[in-house]
């Protein structure tokens, strides 16, 4: 198995899984409008991890460009198929340490009838303990770097040798440019609260229209990059791709660019 294509898997297993939530978020919202804060937390616990996956993927997809056009001879020694589970496991490990503290900070600090009550469902008002935003602010902060510059080291580093080298590493440079916009994209999550504060501030008859219209442009337009990325501009992707899109008819006559 190409350790590229387990990558993008994981990629867009995790949008799959959190498009689903929040999908069922929206729609659950609507009917019914609060959680009980035990349901919320459950929801939580799956949907902020897997929302710092993406970025974290990202970075690691970007590398394994990097590796391929600068270290051709060695790609399939350094990028192996174990590797890449362990640099998947990692990407969890960080994600899920980034909001399991909070849950343990809960149960030490909050009354048990507070679990059973029924709030909106959305971050801060689950986890309330004094200090949890900051943390999540200077988090998100410190990995956002990290992960902007490694998509803009191994960009230049890309760049630099795809002056002088073939067709696949300036194809390469072009899918770390890519990568850069998807994370721009992703980074829309962080103005979802902000955002859509602001506006209900100014549209207070408009709530329901204004969580659905951010949400939607927050969370669910930077997903659908990801598949258009490879599907199209990947020649085993777009192979599949053309025998689907037509039902299985030849399409040869039809290029993608």
């Amino acid at each position: 198995m190409n350790p590229r294509y387990i990558l993008y898997i994981h990629l867009v297993i995790n949008d799959i899984i959190l498009l689903t939530l929040l999908t069922l978020i929206q729609v659950l919202l609507y009917i019914v409008y609060t959680f009980h804060v035990w349901l919320c937390i459950i929801f939580l616990l799956f949907s902020l991890p897997i929302n710092l996956n993406n970025p974290m993927t990202l970075a690691f997809m970007a590398i394994e460009c990097y590796v391929a056009v600068c270290f051709p001879l060695r790609h399939s020694q350094i990028i192996t198929v174990k590797k890449t589970y362990i640099a998947i496991a990692f990407i969890w490990l960080i994600s899920v340490q980034s909001v399991l503290p909070d849950l343990f900070v809960a149960l030490a600090t909050e009354r048990l009838d507070f679990f059973i009550s029924r709030v909106f469902c959305q971050k801060q008002d689950v986890f309330r303990f004094p200090g949890i935003d900051k943390k999540h602010t200077i988090f998100n902060a410190v990995l956002m770097a990290i992960v902007w510059l490694t998509l803009i080291y191994t960009y230049f580093k890309i760049l630099f040798t795809a002056k002088s080298a073939s067709a696949d590493a300036k194809k390469a440079r072009n899918t770390v440019l890519l990568h850069s916009f998807q994370l721009m994209l992703s980074m829309l999550t962080y103005l979802y609260i902000a955002l859509t504060i602001e506006l209900i501030s100014l549209f207070p008859q408009s709530v329901h229209a204004i969580r659905f219209a951010v949400a939607t442009i927050a969370n669910v337009m930077p997903r659908l990059v990801s598949p258009l990325v490879y599907g199209i501009r990947d020649k085993t992707f777009r192979k599949y791709l053309k025998m689907y899109f037509f039902c299985g008819r030849k399409s040869n006559d039809i290029q993608f660019t």
